[in-house]
């Protein structure tokens, strides 16, 4: 049966597969519409397969709200340009429709991916797409919240995705804060909603890379103990006679005598606080200057702590922004996806590759 460019076009409409390829199937189904869709999506999952071992590291992130629930997912493309295809970002969004319908929870991690590929013909629309876009895709990770007010965020064209869920008030002015909370977490990138949920052991490993920042960053150190670090550096010839004669030339202004040290000398420094970490983090003012430091850290990775992006005077810290609302108002969940982030991603050179095309021809 002679394949017609009519038919070509019917089926590529059906499934979005590439011109060639309908063609193929068309004329190895001698001109069968059904059998030639079949023949598209068997191609669709052998070349998955076969696509498994590249690097999907682009993307979007998704959201879908219904009532009180709300997801987000993400899915992975190779490129960028995939990433902004519409067929590719239909599917996305039936990923977090799907997931919002299921009575999956998800994880960050990628808990639940199996079972909601499982359902509703997820994981075969994943093949078709993968045959139709021509890319390894794959969905990496969804999360779900529930509560009293949920709202969702996307950024950047779905670079970021948010969901919040909070209680204890449901007016509009709580959803308005809700959705300003949002926006705040997509571009703070807070860790924690409070610092009531760092546990014990990250809070007392975030406090000991403090102390060893603290102290192989000597010249920041209080002056008694910094004191203390040169004198021995000098003393016992442990720095250049350049380096020795430099500070004795320039100690009068200890804010700009490090101009004039090596980067040896500075770091002979953090050596020697290192020796003596015993005795300095028994100093009370040392042990000032490193809360002082875990708490500037806390303020930057616990949401409540962190200060309101929209606050007027500038100060306002989340918190504070929430009980000016509404004193019940409570923040229980927060999730934010940024495509990618932790994935190793494809480095292309292009220049490269067309140089490398060109020496062949």
């Amino acid at each position: 049966m002679a394949i017609t460019a009519g038919m070509v076009k019917e089926l590529r409409e059906m499934t979005g597969a590439g011109m060639m390829d309908c063609k193929k199937a068309l004329t190895e189904t001698n001109g069968d519409m059904d059998a030639a869709v079949e023949v598209l999506r068997k191609s669709g999952a052998a070349k998955m397969e076969k696509k498994q071992s590249r690097i999907a590291a682009e993307g979007i992130a998704r959201v879908a709200v219904n009532g009180n629930v709300a997801v987000v997912a993400e899915v992975n493309s190779e490129t960028d340009f995939v990433a902004k295809n519409e067929t590719f970002q239909e599917f996305v969004q039936t990923v977090a429709d799907t997931a919002l319908a299921s009575d999956l929870n998800g994880g960050a991690n990628g808990e639940d991916i199996d079972a909601l590929l499982a359902t509703n013909g997820l994981s075969e629309l994943l093949v078709e797409k993968t045959a139709t876009i021509g890319e390894k895709l794959s969905v990496r990770r969804f999360a779900k919240v529930t509560g009293d007010i949920v709202t969702s965020y996307i950024h950047g064209g779905g670079r970021i995705g948010v969901i919040i869920a909070a209680n204890g008030a449901t007016d509009d002015a709580a959803k308005g804060a809700i959705t300003n909370i949002a926006m705040q977490v997509a571009a703070m990138n807070p860790q924690y909603i409070s610092r009531n949920d760092i546990s014990d052991e990250e809070l007392a490993k975030l406090r000991e890379i403090t102390v060893d920042s603290a102290l192989n960053d000597a010249t920041t150190l209080p002056k008694p103990i910094l004191n203390k670090l040169i004198d021995k550096a000098i003393n016992e010839k442990l720095w250049s006679d350049d380096d020795i004669n430099n500070f004795n030339e320039h100690k009068n202004n200890m804010n700009y005598v490090w101009n004039f040290l090596s980067d040896a000398a500075k770091a002979k420094l953090g050596e020697l606080a290192m020796a003596d970490k015993e005795s300095i983090v028994a100093e009370k003012m040392f042990n000032g200057l490193v809360e002082g430091r875990v708490s500037k850290q806390l303020k930057e990775i616990c949401l409540l702590d962190q200060t309101y992006v929209k606050a007027e005077d500038g100060k306002q810290s989340v918190a504070k922004y929430l009980e000016s609302v509404s004193k019940d108002l409570t923040i229980t969940e927060m999730v934010r996806f940024e495509v990618g982030e932790g994935m190793e991603k494809k480095q292309e050179d292009f220049a490269a590759e067309v140089a490398a095309q060109m020496a062949g021809v």
